[in-house]
């Protein structure tokens, strides 16, 4: 075993009995509800989790959310609330929100999204509210936001003065709600996208350049869910200064990264950014929720967040958020967020090594994109036939794919949650070994009509048993949350 980088640190005798007498007090009410939560950390203990956007909390974070801060109504800022009695949490939020502050080096941070899309659609309408004025839906001649139709959207968006954004493409790795149509920000602007250089996979700065030259958006958007490299964040905003844009970077991957300083200068997007948006979980290692940083002159159109496109505020996912920042401005949480990018090499070198093929040929961050269609296979099938096999990801487009984003012809892997549990580089190696085995093992099988299939497939004899066999091998040196016992015995 090689793993040594620091994992969650807790009192596994104290966390031990809080879980189980919470389970009790579950139990004497809906006895399958405290089954299915003590059989889901069972089946997050025996997976091989390699989904990039999936880690584990620690307990601290998780006990957090279950307290009296879930019973109460907040809407408003610290402060200013339209209830009365939020003075504890004005505390917490206030809390979350310094620990932002100087986990990342922000001047503002808004810590009420309940996720990143909320965290997006808050910063999306920040920047409209202070950069255009907004007529009401009234003057644009539309009727309530909720019964809007496709006309309607074209119709407030020319009341707008046809606002556009422009993105990474989803098969270059962005994401939907970067100005995506089946998405509120495709509703809300128009939309064009940047790729990546074709025979690269890489970002091309001069064709961002050109592309926002040409199409002249009021948001410049940047981040990914599925690019395995850096940005370049102070040539992002050179350009988005030079066509007027506002430069919004979603961070929500690769936020324990930029936490963690292994992103850091012009690779950081806080320092260049006008906006940044990310979730807290992720490689964060926090509750499930968003947040929002922002400069200086966009702290009060950020702050109406709740009631312009939020609800209520949930306090004790906020409690939660403040315990994940203070946890991430630990020196050991450094260690692991470098631990996580060294991982996600050396994942990438073993399928490279093995006759898998990297997209990009590499990465530089926590996740790995493979395509698979070297291998006869779709990503569907190619996901299904890992996850038979003990193996724990999720398919993905690569650039230009064929068979879109469905089927895919990709498989998106990432290192974060394995990480956690204290995997190095020999473990990892092996993960790329059991990857390369399932993949050169599985067969798509014809349709009725003779033709290939994009979602069955077969596994060799005995492979699926095997590397299940083999995982749980590796998962045993590392348990999760080692000396938790919730079963009561």
């Amino acid at each position: 075993m090689t793993g040594s980088v620091p994992t969650h640190s807790f009192d596994a005798a104290l966390a031990s009995a809080a879980y189980r007498n919470a389970l009790q007090v579950i139990g004497a009410v809906e006895p399958r509800v405290a089954d299915a939560i003590g059989a889901e950390l069972a089946d997050q203990r025996a997976s091989l989790k390699l989904i990039a956007s999936e880690n584990y909390a620690s307990p601290a974070v998780l006990l957090t959310m279950g307290n009296w801060f879930s019973d109460k109504y907040a809407e408003g800022t610290v402060g200013h609330r339209f209830y009365a009695g939020c003075q504890n949490v004005d505390t917490v939020e206030g809390l979350a929100a310094e620990h932002a502050r100087a986990l990342f080096g922000a001047p503002y941070a808004y810590v009420q999204p309940h996720s990143g899309i909320d965290a997006n659609v808050v910063a999306f309408w920040a920047v409209l509210a202070q950069r255009v004025e907004l007529p009401s839906l009234e003057k644009a001649g539309v009727r309530h936001v909720n019964e809007l139709t496709d006309d309607d959207w074209t119709t407030l968006r020319r009341a707008l003065g046809d606002q556009r954004m422009l993105g990474m493409s989803l098969d270059a790795g962005g994401h939907l709600t970067h100005g995506f149509r089946p998405n509120i920000s495709g509703k809300m602007f128009e939309q064009s996208s940047y790729g990546t250089d074709p025979s690269t996979g890489l970002l091309d700065y001069d064709a961002v350049r050109a592309r926002a030259r040409e199409f002249r958006p009021l948001i410049l958007m940047a981040g990914y869910s599925a690019y395995p490299r850096r940005v370049n964040f102070a040539t992002m905003r050179e350009i988005a200064d030079e066509v007027g844009a506002t430069l919004v970077v979603d961070m929500a991957h690769f936020a324990g990264l930029v936490a963690g300083k292994v992103f850091s200068g012009d690779f950081d997007p806080v320092p260049h950014a006008h906006v940044v948006t990310s979730t807290s979980h992720k490689s964060l290692r926090g509750p499930r929720g968003g947040f929002v940083l922002a400069q200086p002159e966009f702290s009060d159109a950020v702050d109406r967040g709740c009631p312009m496109v939020l609800g209520g505020p949930l306090p004790h996912v906020m409690a939660a958020k403040a315990v994940a920042f203070a946890e991430a401005r630990q020196p050991a949480f450094a260690e692991y967020a470098q631990a996580v990018v060294d991982n996600a090499v050396t994942l990438a070198e073993g399928l490279a090594k093995r006759g898998v093929t990297v997209v990009t040929g590499g990465t530089e961050n926590h996740l790995v994109l493979l395509d698979v269609s070297s291998f006869g296979l779709t990503g569907r099938q190619a996901e299904s036939a890992l996850l038979d096999a003990g193996i724990v990801t999720n398919r993905n487009a690569v650039p230009s794919d064929p068979n879109g984003a469905w089927y895919t012809s990709g498989v998106r892997i990432g290192t974060p949650a394995l990480t956690t549990r204290g995997f190095g580089a020999d473990e990892f190696d092996r993960v790329a070994e059991l990857i390369a085995d399932v993949l050169g093992g599985t067969t798509p099988t014809t349709t009725s009509a003779g033709e290939p299939s994009k979602a069955k497939y077969t596994l060799a004899d005995g492979l699926a048993g095997r590397t299940a066999a083999a995982a749980g091998e590796l998962l045993a040196g590392y348990p999760l949350y080692p000396g938790l016992d919730v079963s009561g015995q």
